[in-house]
């Protein structure tokens, strides 16, 4: 399988400095590439890459608190991640031997993450309450696992479809699932931009887990809120089709669009698309998203301490 890539993260109009963070990480070779590398050129080994046994990894992390907390949040965010998933095999394994996937060490990883800013807010008065949303995808074999924390997305594109892959932890959210607001009362509610999980934000975390079962062609968009909060999702299919098959320059249109439309907030987006024939052809079919539970959707252990989750 073979993926092409390209993600950009832009300041915004507005924003004194840039909050948000990603990361893309090929686990065969253990190279990467974050948002605090993005003013360099894109390397050449992510221009095309063939994904090996080990896996690829793509984060998108937007970070909250204040002053410099936030940018220190979704750093720790992307870093705590890439050194836990780059680390000696040990983790890779459970108390039997038996190998972990890769979607199960991504999620320890997080845990992980979240422990270590959890720490940070705590001991350090000048990050005290910050946080970070994190949405990864873990790509290995014909699928693409998600971990979710926050209200950064992912979205898959085939064809002319495009369909969350993730699910917000948000309370507009929450409203939508219990019937009192609407998808599109959410888009414009008050309430937004209120999240009821963050790394950081608390001892304890529960990801949200799904999965994607990959197609010849697919197109997978993540993104922080400062581009999803701007546009809906069949917007953001129409500019990258219109970008006809150049991830750059879809990069840069989805950017300028959210600029153009306020750019209140920082704004992150990478695409990725999938090909090989290790992957099924594509078929019209709709994109069908899996919610996935592992060891019956357990909490991940934190600190003994405690806060409340970040606005």
């Amino acid at each position: 399988m073979f993926v092409e890539l390209h993600a950009q993260t832009d300041i915004g109009r507005i924003r004194q400095g840039n909050e948000d963070n990603f990361l893309v990480l090929d686990l065969a070779s253990a190279e990467s590439w974050s948002g605090s590398d993005h003013k360099k050129e894109l390397p050449q080994h992510f221009r095309r890459i063939e994904v090996g046994d080990e896996g690829l990894v793509l984060i998108v992390s937007d970070g909250m608190g204040g002053a410099l907390a936030g940018d220190v949040a979704s750093r720790m965010a992307v870093e705590s991640v890439r050194e836990m998933l780059t680390e000696d095999d040990a983790h890779k394994t459970d108390g039997q031997g038996a190998q972990v996937s890769l979607v199960e060490c991504l999620r320890n990883a997080t845990g992980y993450a979240n422990y270590a800013i959890h720490r940070k807010s705590i001991e350090d008065p000048r990050c005290s309450g910050m946080g970070a949303t994190l949405t990864a995808a873990a790509i290995a074999g014909q699928a693409m696992d998600f971990v979710q924390v926050g209200d950064s997305r992912a979205y898959v594109i085939r064809g002319e479809e495009i369909k969350m892959a993730t699910k917000d932890q948000s309370l507009v959210q929450q409203l939508v699932d219990v019937g009192q607001i609407t998808e599109e009362d959410a888009e414009t509610h008050m309430f937004r931009n209120v999240i009821l999980q963050a790394l950081g934000a608390q001892s304890d975390l529960n990801p949200v887990l799904s999965r994607v079962r990959l197609q010849r062609g697919d197109i997978m968009l993540l993104c922080s809120d400062g581009l999803s909060g701007k546009m809906r999702a069949e917007e953001m299919l129409q500019i990258v089709a219109e970008s006809k098959g150049d991830l750059a320059a879809a990069c840069d249109a989805l950017v300028k669009e959210a600029n153009k439309r306020g750019g209140e907030d920082n704004i992150t987006v990478i695409l990725a698309r999938f090909d090989g024939d290790d992957l099924p052809a594509s078929v019209p079919d709709p994109i069908t998203v899996e919610l996935a539970a592992l060891e019956d959707d357990k909490t991940l252990p934190g600190t003994d301490d405690d806060t409340s989750p970040i606005p």
